[in-house]
C-alpha cells in the first residue's frame, strides 16, 4: 500500500507536520492549501522539504466550485485553476482535488458539467497536470460517487479522473459494491477516513468527527476491498478533520495514521477472494489474561498485599532472584514487583504503586510480535539474569507493558521463574475465578489512539461508545472484547478536569489501569467474605435501592440483600449483572467483583452511581485494606 496523509489531519506548523509524517513512515503527503498559505517560504521550498524527507506530494487540495457555473463565474474559476497549476508546478505536484460544486450559483445542467470538465482536462493537459473530481456528501448537484464517476466516465479525458473519499460515500451509505463500476485507471487517488455513526449535518460531521480507520464505525475494510478489486495501484491517503487531533501530539497522530493504514491494508486484503498475500500475521488471538503485574515499593507492597488478602488472594510463589511475589485465586495471577532494579521500579517511581504490565496468553507469540512490529508498536526488552526467561513484550498504555506467553505454557513459566511458598493458613476466599475486565483510563485526546492500538493488534470487536455522567463532567467509554470474552478492556477518557477519570490521570501522572474486575459465581458469598476480611467496600446510597426495586420489580428480600452488601444490579431482558467495588488503593486502583448471569455488558447504568459514590472520597490515602475508609 502506498501511503499518504493530508497535512490538515494533524496539528503544528507545516514544517512540523512534514517531519512527523516522514518519521511515521508515509510515502507521500497531501498539501492542504491553508498550510501552504501560512508558510513563510515559497511553494518550491515546500516541495524541496517534502522530497528531502524522502516523500512525494500526492495531491494539492482543495479547489472548490468550478463545474456548472454561469459566466462570468466560470471564467474566473478557470483563471483560478490556471494559477493553482502554476503553484503545483513549483510544489512538484501533478494532481489537484476538485470538489463537486457547492455554490448556490451552480446550475443543474449535466451537459454543462461535462463540457466544463472536458475544458478543464484540456487546460490541465497544457500544464501537464491532472484533476481528480470528488463528490462531496453535501455537494449541490453531485453528492454521490456514482454521479461523479458518470461525469468522469463521459468526459473520458486522460487528465480528468475520480477521487474517492470514504467519508463522503459511507456517510451517505452508498453501497461499496458500486465501486466495482469504476475503472481502476481513472481512479486518481483514494482518501480514507473513518467516523462514528452520527445523525447530523454532513458538513459538520465531516469537519469535526472524522477519525482514523479502526477508530470509528464505518465498514472501511469492505470499502477498501472494493477499491482493490478495481486494480487500483495509487496512494491511500488519510484526510482527517477532528478537533481533538488538532490539539494532540503531531508525531502521535501521524503515527496513528500510519498504523491505521497498515490495519486497513491487512483487513481489506483478507476480504479479497482469493485473499491477498498477508503482509503481517493475523490479529492476535488472546486465550486468557495470564497475569496482572503491580509495581510497588516495599512499603506499598505491604499495604497492597493487605488489600489483596482481603480480596481472598494468597501469596503462592516468590521469584527465584527478585523481590517479586505471585498472588493467586481461582484462575487469577497477580504479581507484586518491588524489586529495586528494572522496569517495575522505574514505573513505580513515576506512577506509584500501580499496574505496570499485563500478561496475555496467546496462540502464537512470534506472530504476535511480528504483527506488533508491522504496526510500529515498539518492542520492549530488559536485561535478565542467568536462566531467567525473556518474555516477549511490547509497550502499551501509559508506558506500561503487554507480555505475550504461549497459551498452555503458563505453568512452565511459574515453575521456572518462581519458588512455591509454604502453605499458609488460608483466609476467607471470595471465590474469584477469573479476570472479568480491566478498565484503563486516559486523557480524552489519547482515547482514540489507544482504541486503535487494541483493534489493530488484537482479534477483538468494539462495543458502541457511550457517555457516562460523572458529577463533574462526562466520560467517554468504550470496550474492546476478544471473541471468547477472555480479554475485555474498557477505555475511559474525559475532557472535564475534575471528573474522577481526569483526577486519576493527573494523580497517576498518565494513562493506566484504574480498576480490575474479577468474576465470581456467587456475588453474595463474595460480599460476605469481603466484609468479614474488612475489605473497604464502596458504600452505595440507599436511594439507589429504592429506584432499582421499582425499576426492575425486584423481590423485597433480594433488594435488602443487595443493599446490605452494597451490591449494584442491572438487567438486560432475563440477563442479570451484580457488582460491588472496593475503595481505591492509594488513590490509583480499585477492584470490582462481578457476577454475570448471561449478561454481556458492563453495568453502564450503574456507572453514574459508582462515580458519585467515589467522588465523595477524594482524599483516599495509601492504607492497608483493614484501615478505616477516609
Amino acid at each position: 500500500m502506498k501511503t499518504s496523509i493530508a497535512t490538515v489531519s494533524i496539528s503544528g506548523t507545516l514544517e512540523e507536520k512534514l517531519r512527523a509524517v516522514a518519521a511515521a513512515g508515509f510515502d507521500a503527503v497531501e498539501i492542504f492549501e491553508n498550510d501552504l498559505l501560512t508558510f513563510p517560504g515559497t511553494p518550491r521550498d515546500v516541495g524541496r522539504m517534502v522530497r528531502d524527507l524522502g516523500m512525494q506530494v500526492s495531491l494539492f487540495q482543495p479547489f472548490r466550485d468550478l463545474e456548472g457555473l454561469p459566466e462570468p463565474l466560470r471564467t474566473r474559476a478557470f483563471d483560478r485553476m490556471a494559477r493553482k497549476f502554476d503553484v503545483m508546478s513549483e510544489l512538484g505536484a501533478d494532481l489537484i482535488l476538485l470538489c463537486s460544486n457547492c455554490s448556490t450559483s451552480a446550475q443543474p445542467d449535466r451537459q454543462a458539467m461535462v463540457d466544463d470538465l472536458s475544458a478543464l482536462g484540456e487546460l490541465a493537459a497544457r500544464h501537464q497536470m491532472r484533476v481528480g473530481y470528488e463528490a462531496l456528501a453535501w455537494g449541490r448537484h453531485v453528492n454521490d460517487h456514482r454521479d461523479a464517476w458518470s461525469l468522469v466516465r463521459d468526459v473520458d479525458h486522460p487528465n480528468i479522473g475520480l477521487i474517492l473519499d470514504s467519508f463522503h460515500s459511507l456517510s451517505r451509505q452508498i453501497p461499496s459494491a458500486s465501486i466495482g463500476d469504476i475503472r481502476g485507471d481513472k481512479l486518481f487517488i483514494v482518501q480514507i477516513a473513518d467516523a462514528p455513526k452520527l445523525d447530523m449535518d454532513y458538513l459538520y460531521w465531516s469537519r469535526h468527527f472524522r477519525n482514523m480507520p479502526g477508530q470509528g464505525d464505518f465498514p472501511l475494510a469492505e470499502f477498501a476491498a472494493a477499491v482493490l478489486r478495481t486494480g487500483y495501484q495509487g496512494y491511500w491517503s488519510l484526510e482527517i478533520f477532528n478537533d481533538r487531533f488538532r490539539a494532540a501530539s503531531t508525531a502521535g497522530v501521524a503515527l496513528d495514521g500510519y498504523r491505521s493504514l497498515q490495519l486497513l491494508d491487512d483487513s481489506a486484503g483478507r476480504r479479497l477472494r482469493p485473499p491477498a498475500t498477508p503482509k503481517m500475521p493475523s490479529p492476535v488471538a488472546v486465550e486468557r489474561v495470564a497475569f496482572i503485574e503491580f509495581a510497588a515499593s516495599d512499603e506499598e507492597a505491604v499495604a497492597l498485599g493487605s488489600m489483596l488478602g482481603a480480596l481472598g488472594f494468597q501469596p503462592t510463589g516468590h521469584h527465584k532472584r527478585k523481590l517479586v511475589t505471585r498472588w493467586t485465586q481461582g484462575d487469577i495471577n497477580l504479581i507484586v514487583n518491588c524489586d529495586p532494579d528494572g522496569f517495575a521500579r522505574n514505573f513505580d517511581s513515576v506512577h506509584g504503586a500501580s499496574v505496570c504490565a499485563i500478561g496475555l496468553a496467546v496462540r502464537n507469540v512470534p506472530e504476535a510480535m511480528r504483527r506488533a512490529e508491522a504496526l510500529a508498536i515498539p518492542r520492549f526488552t530488559q536485561a535478565v539474569g542467568p536462566d531467567e526467561m525473556q518474555i516477549p513484550s511490547v509497550r502499551a498504555v501509559g508506558g506500561s507493558l503487554l507480555y505475550f506467553i504461549e497459551a498452555g505454557t503458563e505453568e512452565q513459566v511459574w515453575a521456572q521463574e518462581f519458588v512455591p511458598l509454604p502453605e499458609v493458613k488460608a483466609g476467607a476466599t471470595l471465590g474469584l475465578a477469573s479476570v472479568d475486565h480491566i478498565a484503563q483510563t486516559m486523557r480524552y485526546d489519547e482515547f482514540l489512539s489507544w482504541l486503535l492500538y487494541y483493534v489493530a493488534l488484537f482479534d477483538v470487536t468494539k462495543t458502541p461508545q457511550i457517555e457516562i455522567a460523572d458529577p463533574l463532567g462526562l466520560i467517554q467509554s468504550q470496550a474492546i472484547e476478544s471473541g471468547n470474552k477472555a480479554m475485555r478492556i474498557t477505555l475511559n477518557g474525559s475532557m472535564g478536569a475534575q471528573t474522577l477519570t481526569s483526577r486519576f490521570v493527573q494523580h497517576y501522572m498518565g494513562a493506566g489501569v484504574q480498576h480490575i474486575a474479577f468474576h465470581t459465581a456467587d456475588i453474595f458469598a463474595a460480599a460476605r467474605a469481603a466484609a468479614g476480611a474488612k475489605l473497604p467496600i464502596l458504600p452505595i446510597p440507599p436511594n439507589y435501592y429504592d429506584d432499582i426495586s421499582a425499576r426492575f420489580g425486584l423481590d423485597d428480600a433480594l433488594v435488602e440483600q443487595l443493599k446490605s452488601h452494597q451490591i449494584l444490579y442491572d438487567r438486560d431482558g432475563e440477563a442479570e449483572y451484580f457488582q460491588f467495588y472496593s475503595r481505591a488503593f492509594a488513590r490509583r486502583v480499585f477492584f470490582e467483583v462481578v457476577q454475570r448471569r448471561g449478561y454481556q455488558a458492563y453495568g453502564a447504568a450503574n456507572a453514574t452511581i459508582r462515580l458519585a459514590a467515589q467522588a465523595r472520597f477524594k482524599t483516599d490515602a495509601l492504607q492497608p485494606a483493614s484501615g478505616n475508609p477516609s
